[in-house]
């Protein structure tokens, strides 16, 4: 991924390529040789140390039985002495008037513990401090010596080095004078060398959990988890001891103190996988070597562990650093980006300490500081930072893609509700021309065709009787138009009440009694969807079903029973049953009424107008027996079409 962004770049000739990829992979390469060199001449760098005038060089050592001069620093040739350690002998000298200041021993480094005696008192004995006696650590010790023990003029001084591995002993320099002039390089030499590394470690183990939480978060970029658990695994080693001895968790310890070939092995596969590199299988050879370690650890000795430690844990840690030069100064060519040219020069760092520490091991260098543990965890802490500063960014451009989708969210709101308000008053302007154009059909079908008649009779001259029937009907067909535009939410029970009164009126001129009853307490369920047209073609058929009674059927009674049916889905329906106690009629199969015309227009009306609404007709009659009579039953549907289209 460039930062540079995605412009298309113009294609070059190859020549041209191959020059620019030679020339930035020479400067890439002197950038690397000059951060090399800067760090060798600032690890050559001697720390400021107290007044040389206290400082002791001359001793007599006795080693494996032999004595002879030596002057420090030491290198020793053995790996392990524990019971026969290297003695070192020698004098100092505290001058007279002396004795009211506090004199102290400084050891600013040693390899692996040291036993301190002055004028045959034990002052100092560092296999009490386990986290001085760390081969990688360069721990310094200070030890007051009790006014009681020293004297003025020459006193004795005694140095056991206790040595077990994996790499030889080794006694800096030392120091013995006023306590108030050795105490600030010991102080300093600790703040570098003892809280530096803490500090490192601990901010590995946040940015550990941090990573962590990212990898959990994000599964398919396994580089986060991958470098949390190295993290993981160098925080481990940091905080751990050395065992001196055998106990319940001491082969857990060298299993963890001795594990830095996994640490890289984790180290390098977080490099490959960032430089865009896919895991293989043959890829798990890189943990073999602490794999073997980490056996030797559990199963084996202490002895065993220090040994191969030398075998495959430094070779181990050098190849990987070798291979994550390689990738990183491939991936900062290709990619050109501030993370991969970050990470090259901090690998370019810790190569350098790595081979600083490994010639201090081959005693070719002056002084035995390791800084490899040091760089090793600043790098990691860098990458972590670099990592966690890549999330928050992206975190950052995400929540402002969030603001800029908010305000186009919010103003693709603005429009869709103008739209939809235009739409709306579009969608109020045609249900009202529907509306119109229906109630303009319902007068010219009703009330039309009455005052067309009332006109035809009055012309002809007919008898009054017929022309005021007629202009009953008439008004009549009005009251039920205008009936149809009240608001009853849906509840047909309310325009039935209406047709009820109706009905009563209608049947009293021929003697005919109206039976109404409510079957279910509710009367019919309520249709929010119900519309005007749907009540008026209810009630013309209800209408049409009860006239025809009245007319043709020599009816006493006519019943109207009103339900709910609940069906087997839990969905309701109602049900207005219209049922005489007349003559019947013989019901032709086509489902008119036999041998006439216009009855069987007029029940070809009423299942027509059923359909319009969705509802069910059932027509039944019988002209014989002791059930004679007719019945038309309504079964309404669930719900009632949404479009009065099919009114025509």
């Amino acid at each position: 991924m460039n930062d540079h962004g995605d412009d298309v770049q113009p294609e070059l000739p190859g020549r041209e390529r191959r020059r620019l990829r030679w020339s930035g992979l020479i400067q890439y390469l002197l950038l690397q040789a000059v951060i090399a060199a800067a760090g060798v001449l600032a690890l050559l760098q001697s720390l400021p140390g107290p007044p040389a005038q206290y400082q002791l060089t001359a001793f007599q050592l006795t080693e494996a039985g032999i004595e002879r001069a030596v002057a420090l620093p030491y290198f020793s040739p053995l790996r392990n002495a524990m019971n026969d350690p290297p003695r070192f002998s020698g004098k100092f000298v505290r001058p007279a008037g002396e004795a009211s200041r506090a004199w102290s021993v400084f050891l600013p480094r040693f390899t692996n513990g040291v036993e301190v005696t002055v004028n045959d008192v034990v002052i100092l004995d560092s296999r009490r401090d386990p986290a001085a006696n760390r081969p990688d650590r360069n721990t310094p010790v200070i030890a007051v010596i009790p006014a009681s023990v020293l004297r003025d003029g020459d006193n004795a001084i005694s140095i056991r080095l206790f040595i077990w591995g994996p790499i030889t002993g080794f006694l800096d320099r030392i120091w013995v004078g006023p306590d108030e002039l050795l105490r600030p390089t010991y102080d300093l030499r600790t703040l570098i060398f003892v809280t530096l590394p803490v500090v490192f470690s601990s901010w590995q183990a946040i940015l550990a959990v941090i990573l962590g939480i990212m990898w959990v978060m994000r599964r398919h970029e396994p580089a986060y988890g991958v470098l949390a658990a190295a993290m993981a695994v160098g925080v481990g080693q940091a905080f751990l001891q050395t065992p001196m001895g055998e106990t319940p968790f001491s082969k857990l310890n060298v299993i963890l103190i001795s594990s830095a070939p996994i640490e890289s092995g984790l180290v390098l596969t977080f490099a490959l996988l960032f430089s865009g590199w896919k895991w293989q299988r043959y890829a798990w050879i890189i943990f073999i070597p602490g794999i073997v370690l980490a056996l030797a650890g559990l199963f084996g000795s202490q002895a065993l562990v220090r040994a191969l430690f030398l075998i495959l844990a430094v070779p181990m840690v050098g190849v990987s650093l070798l291979i994550m030069a390689v990738v990183t100064a491939r991936s900062a060519l290709q990619r050109q980006n501030v993370a991969s040219f970050l990470l090259g020069c901090a690998v370019t760092i810790m190569l350098t300490c790595w081979i600083v520490d490994l010639l201090s091991v081959f005693q070719m260098m002056p002084n035995r500081i390791f800084t490899a543990r040091l760089s090793y965890s600043a790098m990691l802490v860098a990458i972590g930072a670099g990592l966690t500063w890549r999330f928050a960014r992206a975190l950052n451009q995400v929540d402002g893609f969030a603001g800029r989708l908010v305000t186009q969210v919010r103003e693709a709101e603005e429009k869709l509700k103008a739209s939809f308000a235009r739409e709306e008053e579009r969608a109020r302007a045609a249900a009202l021309a529907r509306e119109r154009t229906r109630l303009m059909r319902d007068l010219h079908d009703g009330l039309g065709g009455q005052l067309v008649s009332i006109v035809a009779l009055s012309e002809r001259g007919n008898g009054s009787a017929e022309i005021s029937d007629a202009a009953r009907a008439a008004l009549k067909d009005l009251r039920l138009v205008i009936d149809s535009m009240d608001d009853i939410g849906g509840d047909l029970m309310l325009a039935l009440g209406s047709w009820r009164e109706r009905a009563m009126a209608q049947l009293r001129p021929h003697d005919i009694a109206l039976d109404w009853r409510a079957v279910t307490a509710q009367g019919l369920p309520v249709y929010p969807e119900l519309r005007p047209w749907h009540v008026i073609q209810i009630v013309r058929l209800l209408d049409e079903a009860v006239t025809n009674a009245a007319k043709h059927a020599d009816a006493r009674c006519i019943t109207v029973r009103i339900e709910t049916l609940a069906g087997a889905n839990g969905l309701k329906r109602g049900r207005i049953t219209v049922e005489d106690d007349g003559k019947g009629f013989e019901i032709a199969p086509d489902g008119g009424a036999a041998g006439a015309t216009k009855a069987a227009r007029g029940l070809r009306n009423m299942r027509n107008r059923a359909a319009r609404c969705g509802a069910e007709l059932q027509l039944s009659s019988c002209a014989q027996g002791t059930h004679k009579g007719t019945r038309v039953r309504l079964t309404l549907p669930h719900r009632f079409p949404d479009s009065d289209g099919a009114v025509g």
